[in-house]
Protein backbone atom coordinates (compact mmCIF):
# COMPACT_ATOMS: atom_id res chain seq x y z
CA UNK A 1 0.00 0.00 0.00
CA UNK A 2 1.42 3.40 -1.50
CA UNK A 3 -0.21 5.17 1.78
CA UNK A 4 2.19 2.99 4.46
CA UNK A 5 5.10 4.30 2.41
CA UNK A 6 3.57 7.59 2.22
CA UNK A 7 2.97 7.64 6.22
CA UNK A 8 6.17 6.63 6.82
CA UNK A 9 7.89 9.42 4.88
CA UNK A 10 5.67 11.88 7.86
CA UNK A 11 7.09 9.26 10.71
CA UNK A 12 10.31 9.53 9.80
CA UNK A 13 9.99 13.77 9.84
CA UNK A 14 8.68 13.72 13.20
CA UNK A 15 11.36 11.53 14.54
CA UNK A 16 8.81 8.96 15.17
CA UNK A 17 9.84 4.86 15.46
CA UNK A 18 6.26 4.31 14.46
CA UNK A 19 2.63 4.47 14.02
CA UNK A 20 0.44 2.11 16.33
CA UNK A 21 -3.00 2.06 15.32
CA UNK A 22 -5.60 0.53 17.77
CA UNK A 23 -9.31 -0.22 17.43
CA UNK A 24 -11.67 -2.02 20.16
CA UNK A 25 -15.34 -2.32 18.66
CA UNK A 26 -15.11 0.39 16.00
CA UNK A 27 -13.97 3.01 18.43
CA UNK A 28 -11.07 4.23 16.30
CA UNK A 29 -12.80 5.55 13.10
CA UNK A 30 -9.61 7.21 11.60
CA UNK A 31 -7.96 4.52 12.06
CA UNK A 32 -10.54 1.95 10.65
CA UNK A 33 -10.36 4.88 7.56
CA UNK A 34 -6.67 4.47 7.13
CA UNK A 35 -6.53 0.84 6.84
CA UNK A 36 -10.37 0.73 4.27
CA UNK A 37 -11.81 -2.00 6.54
CA UNK A 38 -15.29 -2.14 5.01
CA UNK A 39 -17.94 -0.61 7.52
CA UNK A 40 -19.93 -3.92 7.27
CA UNK A 41 -16.58 -5.21 8.89
CA UNK A 42 -17.79 -6.66 12.98
CA UNK A 43 -15.18 -6.62 15.15
CA UNK A 44 -15.63 -7.35 18.44
CA UNK A 45 -11.86 -7.51 19.83
CA UNK A 46 -9.06 -5.03 20.18
CA UNK A 47 -6.85 -5.29 16.91
CA UNK A 48 -3.45 -3.33 17.04
CA UNK A 49 -1.61 -2.36 14.06
CA UNK A 50 1.97 -1.14 13.59
CA UNK A 51 3.61 0.61 11.22
CA UNK A 52 7.17 1.10 11.32
CA UNK A 53 9.47 3.95 10.27
CA UNK A 54 11.48 1.62 8.51
CA UNK A 55 10.52 -1.97 7.75
CA UNK A 56 7.24 -3.55 6.72
CA UNK A 57 3.83 -3.59 9.07
CA UNK A 58 2.85 -5.84 11.41
CA UNK A 59 -0.82 -7.29 12.58
CA UNK A 60 -2.01 -8.41 15.86
CA UNK A 61 -4.79 -9.32 16.39
CA UNK A 62 -7.19 -11.64 18.15
CA UNK A 63 -7.24 -15.36 17.71
CA UNK A 64 -10.88 -15.37 17.82
CA UNK A 65 -11.19 -12.85 14.67
CA UNK A 66 -7.62 -13.40 12.66
CA UNK A 67 -8.81 -11.86 9.53
CA UNK A 68 -10.12 -8.47 10.37
CA UNK A 69 -6.75 -6.72 8.94
CA UNK A 70 -6.30 -9.44 5.96
CA UNK A 71 -6.16 -6.99 3.71
CA UNK A 72 -3.92 -5.21 4.59
CA UNK A 73 0.17 -6.12 4.31
CA UNK A 74 2.35 -6.81 6.47
CA UNK A 75 3.29 -10.22 8.58
CA UNK A 76 0.47 -11.71 11.30
CA UNK A 77 1.15 -12.32 14.94
CA UNK A 78 -1.84 -13.45 17.35
CA UNK A 79 -2.64 -13.34 20.84
CA UNK A 80 -5.53 -14.87 22.97
CA UNK A 81 -5.41 -13.63 26.89
CA UNK A 82 -4.21 -10.49 28.01
CA UNK A 83 -1.24 -11.91 29.58
CA UNK A 84 -0.34 -13.02 26.05
CA UNK A 85 -1.50 -9.38 24.44
CA UNK A 86 0.85 -7.80 26.36
CA UNK A 87 3.53 -9.71 25.53
CA UNK A 88 2.85 -9.52 21.99
CA UNK A 89 2.76 -6.18 22.26
CA UNK A 90 6.28 -5.68 24.24
CA UNK A 91 7.62 -7.62 21.39
CA UNK A 92 6.47 -6.09 18.79
CA UNK A 93 7.23 -2.64 20.18
CA UNK A 94 11.02 -3.49 20.99
CA UNK A 95 13.55 -1.04 20.39
CA UNK A 96 11.00 1.64 19.85
CA UNK A 97 10.72 5.19 22.27
CA UNK A 98 8.37 7.61 20.24
CA UNK A 99 5.05 5.77 19.06
CA UNK A 100 2.29 8.09 17.28
CA UNK A 101 -1.05 6.72 18.33
CA UNK A 102 -4.54 8.51 17.53
CA UNK A 103 -3.93 10.53 20.75
CA UNK A 104 -4.43 14.36 21.37
CA UNK A 105 -2.16 15.59 24.46
CA UNK A 106 -4.57 17.11 27.42
CA UNK A 107 -7.35 16.22 24.74
CA UNK A 108 -6.60 19.47 23.41
CA UNK A 109 -8.07 18.29 19.74
CA UNK A 110 -10.93 15.63 20.68
CA UNK A 111 -11.47 14.44 17.08
CA UNK A 112 -8.07 12.75 17.47
CA UNK A 113 -8.04 11.33 20.78
CA UNK A 114 -9.46 8.06 20.13
CA UNK A 115 -7.37 5.91 21.91
CA UNK A 116 -8.62 5.50 25.03
CA UNK A 117 -6.18 6.16 28.48
CA UNK A 118 -5.88 2.58 29.99
CA UNK A 119 -4.38 1.72 26.13
CA UNK A 120 -1.86 4.94 26.42
CA UNK A 121 -1.01 3.77 30.14
CA UNK A 122 -0.08 0.22 28.21
CA UNK A 123 2.20 1.64 25.75
CA UNK A 124 3.96 3.87 28.24
CA UNK A 125 4.52 1.19 30.66
CA UNK A 126 6.67 -0.07 27.87
CA UNK A 127 8.47 3.43 28.35
CA UNK A 128 7.55 4.49 25.05
CA UNK A 129 6.59 8.27 24.80
CA UNK A 130 3.19 7.81 22.77
CA UNK A 131 2.75 11.23 20.51
CA UNK A 132 0.18 12.35 18.65
CA UNK A 133 -0.58 10.71 15.05
CA UNK A 134 -2.80 14.15 14.45
CA UNK A 135 -0.36 16.27 12.61
CA UNK A 136 -0.16 13.98 9.66
CA UNK A 137 -3.40 11.51 9.92
CA UNK A 138 -5.60 14.13 7.78
CA UNK A 139 -3.49 13.64 4.58
CA UNK A 140 -5.05 10.04 4.54
CA UNK A 141 -8.77 11.50 6.30
CA UNK A 142 -9.31 14.69 5.06
CA UNK A 143 -7.99 14.77 2.09
CA UNK A 144 -10.89 14.00 -1.23
CA UNK A 145 -10.46 13.57 -4.58
CA UNK A 146 -10.97 16.23 -7.43
CA UNK A 147 -14.62 14.17 -8.37
CA UNK A 148 -15.25 14.32 -4.71
CA UNK A 149 -14.58 18.32 -4.60
CA UNK A 150 -16.79 18.82 -7.41
CA UNK A 151 -19.17 17.13 -5.75
CA UNK A 152 -18.95 19.62 -2.73
CA UNK A 153 -19.07 22.48 -5.05
CA UNK A 154 -22.20 21.51 -6.84
CA UNK A 155 -24.01 20.28 -3.40
CA UNK A 156 -23.51 24.12 -2.66
CA UNK A 157 -24.63 25.35 -5.59
CA UNK A 158 -27.58 23.69 -5.19
CA UNK A 159 -28.08 24.38 -1.53
CA UNK A 160 -27.66 28.31 -2.48
CA UNK A 161 -30.83 28.10 -4.84
CA UNK A 162 -32.93 26.40 -2.53
CA UNK A 163 -32.42 29.09 0.00
CA UNK A 164 -32.82 31.72 -2.16
CA UNK A 165 -36.19 29.41 -3.39
CA UNK A 166 -37.16 29.63 0.61
CA UNK A 167 -37.05 33.39 0.73
CA UNK A 168 -38.85 34.08 -2.65
CA UNK A 169 -41.97 31.79 -0.67
CA UNK A 170 -41.81 33.59 2.78
CA UNK A 171 -42.13 37.05 0.94
CA UNK A 172 -45.00 35.71 -1.53
CA UNK A 173 -47.10 34.06 1.38
CA UNK A 174 -46.74 37.38 2.98
CA UNK A 175 -47.50 39.90 0.54
CA UNK A 176 -50.44 37.92 0.08
CA UNK A 177 -51.48 37.72 3.73
CA UNK A 178 -51.16 34.50 3.97
CA UNK A 179 -49.90 32.75 7.23
CA UNK A 180 -46.12 30.83 6.95
CA UNK A 181 -44.33 28.92 9.58
CA UNK A 182 -40.72 27.99 10.25
CA UNK A 183 -41.70 24.31 10.05
CA UNK A 184 -43.88 25.05 6.98
CA UNK A 185 -40.32 26.41 5.39
CA UNK A 186 -37.97 23.42 6.95
CA UNK A 187 -40.34 21.17 5.22
CA UNK A 188 -39.98 22.49 1.74
CA UNK A 189 -36.00 22.38 2.49
CA UNK A 190 -36.06 18.90 3.37
CA UNK A 191 -38.79 18.42 -0.13
CA UNK A 192 -36.11 20.09 -2.39
CA UNK A 193 -33.79 17.56 -0.86
CA UNK A 194 -35.57 14.89 -2.44
CA UNK A 195 -36.03 16.75 -5.37
CA UNK A 196 -32.58 17.79 -6.24
CA UNK A 197 -31.58 14.04 -4.66
CA UNK A 198 -29.44 15.46 -1.87
CA UNK A 199 -29.27 13.37 1.34
CA UNK A 200 -28.93 14.93 4.85
CA UNK A 201 -27.66 13.38 8.29
CA UNK A 202 -30.30 15.89 9.82
CA UNK A 203 -32.66 18.56 9.20
CA UNK A 204 -31.56 22.16 8.00
CA UNK A 205 -32.53 24.84 10.50
CA UNK A 206 -35.31 27.66 10.28
CA UNK A 207 -34.61 30.20 12.92
CA UNK A 208 -36.24 33.20 13.62
CA UNK A 209 -35.71 36.51 15.77
CA UNK A 210 -34.01 35.53 18.88
CA UNK A 211 -34.22 31.72 17.99
CA UNK A 212 -30.74 32.54 15.78
CA UNK A 213 -29.18 33.80 18.96
CA UNK A 214 -29.26 30.12 19.16
CA UNK A 215 -26.50 28.61 17.20
CA UNK A 216 -27.38 25.09 17.77
CA UNK A 217 -31.10 25.66 17.26
CA UNK A 218 -33.36 22.89 16.58
CA UNK A 219 -36.52 23.11 14.79
CA UNK A 220 -40.25 20.92 16.06
CA UNK A 221 -43.68 20.35 14.95
CA UNK A 222 -43.75 21.66 19.11
CA UNK A 223 -42.11 25.00 18.87
CA UNK A 224 -43.59 26.42 15.11
CA UNK A 225 -44.29 29.70 15.00
CA UNK A 226 -45.44 31.69 12.81
CA UNK A 227 -43.29 34.37 10.59
CA UNK A 228 -44.09 37.60 10.44
CA UNK A 229 -43.58 41.06 8.89
CA UNK A 230 -40.37 42.18 10.66
CA UNK A 231 -39.19 39.08 11.29
CA UNK A 232 -35.24 38.05 11.17
CA UNK A 233 -35.04 34.98 9.86
CA UNK A 234 -31.75 32.72 9.57
CA UNK A 235 -31.72 29.05 7.27
CA UNK A 236 -28.55 27.23 8.34
CA UNK A 237 -28.62 24.25 6.00
CA UNK A 238 -26.13 21.42 4.77
CA UNK A 239 -26.19 18.47 2.62
CA UNK A 240 -24.62 16.20 -0.17
CA UNK A 241 -25.51 14.37 -3.39
CA UNK A 242 -27.24 11.23 -3.04
CA UNK A 243 -24.37 9.13 -4.43
CA UNK A 244 -21.16 7.34 -2.60
CA UNK A 245 -18.13 9.68 -1.32
CA UNK A 246 -20.15 12.43 -1.97
CA UNK A 247 -18.65 15.64 -0.17
CA UNK A 248 -21.09 17.93 1.92
CA UNK A 249 -22.03 21.68 1.50
CA UNK A 250 -22.89 23.82 4.64
CA UNK A 251 -24.08 27.17 4.13
CA UNK A 252 -26.08 29.73 6.42
CA UNK A 253 -28.04 32.63 5.09
CA UNK A 254 -29.43 35.51 6.28
CA UNK A 255 -33.03 37.38 5.73
CA UNK A 256 -35.48 40.01 6.97
CA UNK A 257 -39.11 39.81 6.29
CA UNK A 258 -39.39 43.76 5.63
CA UNK A 259 -38.39 45.91 2.91
CA UNK A 260 -34.89 47.11 4.67
CA UNK A 261 -33.23 45.63 7.55
CA UNK A 262 -32.98 48.39 10.99
CA UNK A 263 -29.91 49.53 11.62
CA UNK A 264 -28.61 47.24 13.94
CA UNK A 265 -29.50 44.11 12.16
CA UNK A 266 -27.00 46.04 9.51
CA UNK A 267 -24.55 46.84 12.10
CA UNK A 268 -24.34 43.25 12.92
CA UNK A 269 -24.12 41.64 9.49
CA UNK A 270 -21.64 44.23 8.90
CA UNK A 271 -19.17 43.15 11.33
CA UNK A 272 -19.88 39.41 10.94
CA UNK A 273 -18.91 40.07 6.86
CA UNK A 274 -16.09 41.84 7.71
CA UNK A 275 -14.65 38.12 9.81
CA UNK A 276 -15.79 36.46 7.32
CA UNK A 277 -13.65 38.26 4.42
CA UNK A 278 -10.46 38.60 7.06
CA UNK A 279 -10.45 34.92 7.07
CA UNK A 280 -10.91 33.68 3.47
CA UNK A 281 -8.10 36.34 2.76
CA UNK A 282 -5.92 34.56 5.31
CA UNK A 283 -6.50 31.07 3.47
CA UNK A 284 -6.26 32.96 -0.02
CA UNK A 285 -3.32 34.28 0.75
CA UNK A 286 -1.19 31.42 2.51
CA UNK A 287 -1.89 29.03 0.02
CA UNK A 288 -1.04 31.35 -2.94
CA UNK A 289 2.55 32.20 -0.76
CA UNK A 290 2.53 28.23 -0.25
CA UNK A 291 3.18 28.72 3.49
CA UNK A 292 1.62 26.39 6.12
CA UNK A 293 -1.67 27.45 7.56
CA UNK A 294 -2.91 26.07 10.95
CA UNK A 295 -6.65 25.67 11.78
CA UNK A 296 -6.82 28.00 14.82
CA UNK A 297 -4.98 30.83 12.80
CA UNK A 298 -8.42 30.95 10.78
CA UNK A 299 -10.27 31.28 13.47
CA UNK A 300 -8.15 33.85 15.22
CA UNK A 301 -8.31 36.20 12.21
CA UNK A 302 -11.96 36.04 12.34
CA UNK A 303 -12.54 36.09 16.02
CA UNK A 304 -9.92 39.57 15.78
CA UNK A 305 -12.45 41.49 13.79
CA UNK A 306 -15.17 40.89 15.97
CA UNK A 307 -13.08 41.67 19.35
CA UNK A 308 -11.86 44.83 17.81
CA UNK A 309 -16.12 45.65 17.22
CA UNK A 310 -16.62 44.44 20.54
CA UNK A 311 -18.71 41.62 19.99
CA UNK A 312 -16.13 39.03 21.11
CA UNK A 313 -18.40 37.94 24.16
CA UNK A 314 -21.25 36.60 21.55
CA UNK A 315 -18.67 35.02 18.80
CA UNK A 316 -19.45 31.93 21.17
CA UNK A 317 -18.18 28.81 18.29
CA UNK A 318 -15.41 28.46 16.18
CA UNK A 319 -15.24 30.23 13.02
CA UNK A 320 -15.20 26.62 11.03
CA UNK A 321 -14.73 23.26 10.66
CA UNK A 322 -13.89 20.25 8.06
CA UNK A 323 -16.31 18.78 5.65
CA UNK A 324 -15.93 15.77 4.28
CA UNK A 325 -18.38 12.51 3.28
CA UNK A 326 -19.63 13.54 6.79
CA UNK A 327 -20.65 17.39 7.44
CA UNK A 328 -17.99 17.75 9.95
CA UNK A 329 -14.75 16.14 8.68
CA UNK A 330 -11.95 15.01 10.33
CA UNK A 331 -9.57 17.45 9.30
CA UNK A 332 -8.50 20.69 10.99
CA UNK A 333 -10.94 22.87 12.17
CA UNK A 334 -10.66 26.78 12.22
CA UNK A 335 -10.69 27.06 15.85
CA UNK A 336 -9.43 28.73 18.26
CA UNK A 337 -12.15 28.67 20.89
CA UNK A 338 -13.28 25.51 22.26
CA UNK A 339 -9.34 23.61 20.98
CA UNK A 340 -6.16 25.20 20.00
CA UNK A 341 -6.31 23.42 16.22
CA UNK A 342 -2.75 23.25 15.34
CA UNK A 343 -2.92 20.88 12.53
CA UNK A 344 -2.13 22.28 9.24
CA UNK A 345 -4.90 23.37 6.90
CA UNK A 346 -4.47 20.97 3.73
CA UNK A 347 -4.80 21.26 -0.34
CA UNK A 348 -7.45 19.14 -1.61
CA UNK A 349 -9.61 19.45 1.54
CA UNK A 350 -13.14 22.12 2.21
CA UNK A 351 -14.05 23.30 5.29
CA UNK A 352 -16.71 26.20 6.38
CA UNK A 353 -16.15 29.93 7.21
CA UNK A 354 -18.84 31.19 9.37
CA UNK A 355 -18.10 33.56 11.91
CA UNK A 356 -21.13 34.62 14.14
CA UNK A 357 -22.39 37.31 16.37
CA UNK A 358 -25.95 36.28 18.83
CA UNK A 359 -27.61 38.83 20.87
CA UNK A 360 -29.34 37.12 23.83
CA UNK A 361 -33.47 37.76 23.47
CA UNK A 362 -32.81 39.57 19.86
CA UNK A 363 -31.20 38.04 16.73
CA UNK A 364 -28.57 36.40 15.51
CA UNK A 365 -25.93 36.33 12.46
CA UNK A 366 -24.10 33.74 11.04
CA UNK A 367 -22.50 33.85 7.82
CA UNK A 368 -21.45 30.63 6.26
CA UNK A 369 -19.84 29.50 2.87
CA UNK A 370 -17.47 26.83 2.34
CA UNK A 371 -14.27 27.01 0.90
CA UNK A 372 -12.37 24.33 -1.21
CA UNK A 373 -8.45 24.56 -1.61
CA UNK A 374 -7.88 22.95 -4.87
CA UNK A 375 -4.82 20.60 -5.19
CA UNK A 376 -2.88 23.22 -7.11
CA UNK A 377 -3.45 25.81 -4.16
CA UNK A 378 -6.33 27.77 -5.82
CA UNK A 379 -9.12 28.59 -3.23
CA UNK A 380 -12.73 28.67 -4.07
CA UNK A 381 -15.88 29.89 -2.54
CA UNK A 382 -18.46 27.02 -2.46
CA UNK A 383 -22.27 28.42 -1.47
CA UNK A 384 -22.23 31.95 -2.37
CA UNK A 385 -20.91 34.93 -0.47
CA UNK A 386 -23.67 36.76 1.12
CA UNK A 387 -22.70 40.77 0.81
CA UNK A 388 -26.28 42.12 2.61
CA UNK A 389 -28.85 40.81 4.40
CA UNK A 390 -31.93 39.51 2.24
CA UNK A 391 -35.19 41.74 2.49
CA UNK A 392 -37.77 39.41 1.36
CA UNK A 393 -40.89 41.91 1.22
Amino acid sequence: MKKIQDAQLYLQKMNADGWLIYDFHGNNELGRHFLEIPLHMISTRRFFYWIPAHGDPIKLVHAIEPNILDSCPGEKRLFLSWQSLRDQLRNLLKGAKRVAMEYSPDNMIPYVSRVDAGTVDLIRSFEIEVVSSGGFLPHFTAVISDEQGQSHIRAGRILERIVSEAWIMVGDHLKSGKTITDSAVQQKLISDFTRENLVSDSPPIVAVNSRCGDPHYANSSKNSIAIRKGDFLLIDIWAKENKPKSIYGDITHVAVAAERPTEKQKKIFNIVRRAQIAATELVVNRFAQKKELCGWEVDECARTVIREAGYGEFFIHRTGHNIGESVHGSGANMDNLEMHDVRPVLLSTCFSIEPGIYLPGEFGVRLEYDLYVHQDGRVEIVGGAQDEIVSIL
